[in-house]
């Protein structure tokens, strides 16, 4: 914001005034990263889905979330989202250090951007186990274990910068008396205290009567992501149990990335989503898929004549979003001010690929989610414009 009122928009400030000019400015941005954002969650979703409509109609979705008028105006959610997608993006697809700059810029955005650091995690445990045990190189899984745990750090710089900025100016230099608490603990840790002090954050905490109006703002966004959950747990429960472990062969090469420790030269997945870059070959592609739905029933996620493009949603790769949204769900239903969930989860992928799922397989359910997406825009334009609380 400070750089565009220096630059592109520094010619407005004698005419509308430098605090327009500001606003301008991260009005702009923010827009500009939401477009961009749905650009990457495309492109995620085909490698992920390995169905371009699919994710063609979940990018869709995201661009009409429940949570947009915090995408729109100017808020924090639309960077977050930005680095967040943008950095799962290139770790399906390229396998290198640029997720982990871009899922540590999401940390600067929101500070849940600490939980991307499970991704990196997720990775380096089964790349560590393929080769520890198929592998039989106790030393390429003991590079692995460091490296995946120097990528976490990484993550988790831009949260500790933070609380080390915090406690450089507010504690430092001053006497016993006059620090706050948290100065004090044996962690310390300022934005825990402002939530738990100011905000009356913790567990269960916020489980009181006169929430409860809350707690159905917070329900649709709730639901759908724990029928998410349930839909994958009862496809691939063996997936779930095992953490990915007993995914197939098929899979696990087709999602080397993750699963393997052996770097792929061009990952299959990065492909795939090339071939389906051209218009033609995605309208072309539709109308093979629409031939098969008439007598199969793809919605159940299962394999048709062994081909993985059939497992979108119920894919293993599929597994690191589905824990992730996982705990995000139950911290912001057990912790958090449980309206935040609306827009705490809104930048989860796996959110708008299972209701693209739904939206194929039940019409019904489908119009009743576009209802949904469109009332709570609405809702939210009007309340938060208006300083009324929205989430």
């Amino acid at each position: 914001m400070f750089v565009f009122s220096q630059t592109v928009f520094a010619p407005l400030v004698p005419l509308i005034g430098y605090r327009a000019v500001l606003a301008l400015s991260g009005y702009v941005v923010c827009n500009v990263a939401f477009i961009f954002t749905a650009i990457y969650f495309y492109r995620l979703s085909v490698i992920i889905l390995k169905d371009p409509t699919a994710a063609l109609q979940a990018s869709v979705l995201f661009c009409f979330n429940p949570a947009s008028i915090f995408y729109s105006s100017i808020y924090s959610e639309s960077l977050y989202a930005l680095f967040s997608v943008g950095g799962c993006y290139y770790l399906v697809s390229r396998a290198n250090n640029i997720p982990v700059l871009w899922l540590a810029l999401s940390g600067f955005a929101r500070s849940n951007g600490v939980l991307n650091a499970g991704y990196f995690g997720f990775q380096a445990m089964h790349q560590a186990y393929d080769a520890f045990y198929l592998k039989k190189s106790a030393f390429l899984a003991l590079w692995i274990l460091i490296s995946g745990a120097l990528r976490c750090i990484c993550i988790f710089v831009p949260f500790i910068t933070f609380q080390a900025y915090g406690y450089y100016n507010m504690c430092l230099g001053r006497s016993s008396d006059e620090m706050r608490p948290w100065c004090k603990a044996r962690i310390p840790l300022l934005y825990n205290y402002i939530q738990s002090h100011y905000w009356g954050v913790g567990f269960l905490r916020y489980f009181k009567f006169k929430q409860l109006p809350n707690f159905l703002l917070a329900s649709p966004i709730l639901s759908l992501a724990v029928c998410s959950i349930i839909y994958y747990v009862k496809s691939r429960p063996e997936i779930v149990r095992s953490l990915g472990f007993q995914a197939s062969v098929e899979e696990k090469s087709s999602m080397a990335v993750i699963f393997s420790s052996q770097k792929p030269q061009r990952s299959n997945d990065t492909q795939f989503s090339e071939k389906y870059s051209s218009r033609n070959q995605e309208n072309h592609n539709l109308k093979s898929r629409k031939k098969i739905r008439q007598g199969k029933d793809l919605a159940e996620g299962r394999t048709v004549h062994g081909s993985l493009e059939k497992l979108g949603y119920t894919s293993a790769f599929v597994l690191p979003f589905i824990l992730q949204v996982g705990f995000m769900a139950a911290t912001a239903f057990f912790v958090m001010h449980v309206q935040v969930a609306t827009r705490f989860l809104s930048a989860s992928p796996s959110l708008y690929w299972f209701a693209s799922l739904i939206m194929t397989s039940h019409k019904k359910w489908g119009y009743m989610i576009w209802v949904y997406c469109f009332a709570y825009i609405l809702l939210g334009s009007l309340l938060f414009s208006n300083f009324y609380p929205f989430t």
